[in-house]
């Protein structure tokens, strides 16, 4: 018995793949079984033993791989509080080759998330540890005020996956005046260099703490902020697209109240000023799809990526973006997409069946990203967002479609909500 290695894209080999949907919880495996009683209607005794004996032999042999995965990461995760600055991007390395291994026999998006997750921030935590004895053994001690690394985007909402950049923020307590802030430049400074040293890469975007936009003390964080929310700003639609960031910020080390702190004070923001959230509202509901003529997938119709689809930018980010909008205006505390779903069904936001559809299209649209993402690993092909679905299985094209689909009724709720006109 050989295991299957479809839906998913072409160029992808899957390891396993006993059932290729989303995994880890996501999708219930047994739905898609046979039923065990009717076995015998077409089988002797003899062809169910063999048959007895094969499935054992597999789930076995997944069973041990499993054990062994769990194990490895286990002592490569005990090793990174006493990992030298250069062992951590050989720890970082191999636990994402655990994870890739892990994903292509269960698809479980869940899973992954959870795990990358996880590592990144104990490898953060023990680059921050790094960085502040680097600086003390050349006369340059912590001040004395608390601070926090917070991050943001897909570390933010706990949804990391097999590629990662840095969207960290350095928040810290008031009072140190001048002598903190130089302080804390240089630590930001040192620690952007030890993460991009540990597989870190440096956010295109700039956002990093070596960028004074995302540094500073409390109160110059009170005073950034309460700038972009009263228009006091010359480059309103890059403070506006700064505060949707922040919108996912999430505590990582250091102080967790001062970090909780700045991010009760963006959620405060965010819903006490509402027009600056009407704004973000507007900006989601503007955001394109991949969806053409009759609802069907629109991709390019020449150049380089003719016949695909930027997967990134036409359906999953606008699904999280859009998520991400409807949870601000009830007050939902999690940042986690799915989480926020579960929230906005539980007081009333979706139907139950809404709700269901909008977790299978992020499991959907995100499974296919992470594929993509090992293809670039391999080497199998340069870039991480472009998805050709005609190449894939016509039952994997239509849920794309029917993910996209959703995403666009969720636009017309929040279109409706905020009174876009």
């Amino acid at each position: 018995m050989r295991r299957m290695s479809r839906h998913v894209p072409a160029t992808v080999e899957p390891a396993a793949a006993r059932h290729p949907g989303a995994g880890g919880g996501e999708r219930d495996v047994l739905g898609a079984l046979p039923d065990p009683r009717r076995i015998g209607r077409y089988c002797t005794a003899d062809e169910i033993g063999r048959f007895l004996r094969s499935i054992s032999a597999l789930l076995d042999e997944d069973r041990r791989r499993m054990v062994a995965w769990r194990a490895e990461g286990d002592r490569l995760m005990h090793g990174i509080a006493a990992a030298g600055q250069s062992e951590l991007k050989d720890i970082h390395e191999a636990l994402n080759r655990i994870e890739v291994e892990r994903f292509l026999l269960l698809f479980s998006v869940a899973s992954l998330h959870r795990n990358c997750t996880h590592y990144r921030d104990e490898l953060a935590k023990r680059a921050m540890t790094g960085v502040a004895e680097e600086l003390e053994s050349r006369g340059r001690p912590v001040p004395p005020v608390p601070f926090a690394l917070v991050s943001m985007g897909s570390d933010g909402r706990e949804e990391q996956t097999l590629i990662t950049d840095q969207d960290y923020l350095i928040v810290y307590g008031d009072g140190g005046g001048e002598e903190a802030d130089s302080y804390f430049l240089d630590y930001s400074t040192l620690l952007v260099d030890r993460l991009e040293e540990a597989g870190f890469k440096r956010c295109t975007g700039g956002i990093m703490p070596t960028n004074l936009t995302w540094r500073g003390s409390l109160a110059q964080w009170r005073k950034r902020l309460l700038a972009i929310v009263r228009y006091e700003v010359d480059d309103y639609g890059k403070n506006m697209m700064d505060l949707i960031v922040l919108s996912d910020a999430r505590h990582v080390a250091g102080d967790r109240s001062i970090a909780q702190e700045l991010i009760g004070l963006i959620r405060g923001m965010e819903r006490d000023y509402f027009q600056v959230l009407w704004g973000m509202a507007r900006a989601a509901t503007e955001m394109r799809l991949a969806l053409g003529f009759m609802k069907r997938l629109w991709t390019e119709g020449s150049g380089e990526h003719k016949g695909e689809f930027n997967l990134k930018l036409l359906a999953w980010a606008p699904l999280v973006m859009n998520i991400r909008i409807l949870a601000i205006n009830q007050g939902v505390p999690a940042t986690n997409t799915v989480e926020r779903i579960a929230f906005l069904e539980k007081e009333g936001s979706f139907s139950a069946e809404m709700a269901q559809g909008l977790r299978e299209a992020y499991y959907i649209l995100t499974k296919y990203r992470i594929l993509m993402q090992i293809n670039v690993i391999k080497g199998i092909q340069s870039d991480s967002h472009y998805l050709n679905p005609y190449r894939l299985p016509a039952e994997e094209h239509e849920k794309i479609r029917r993910a996209i689909v959703g995403i666009e009724e969720l636009q017309k709720i929040i279109h409706t909500n905020f009174s876009i006109m």
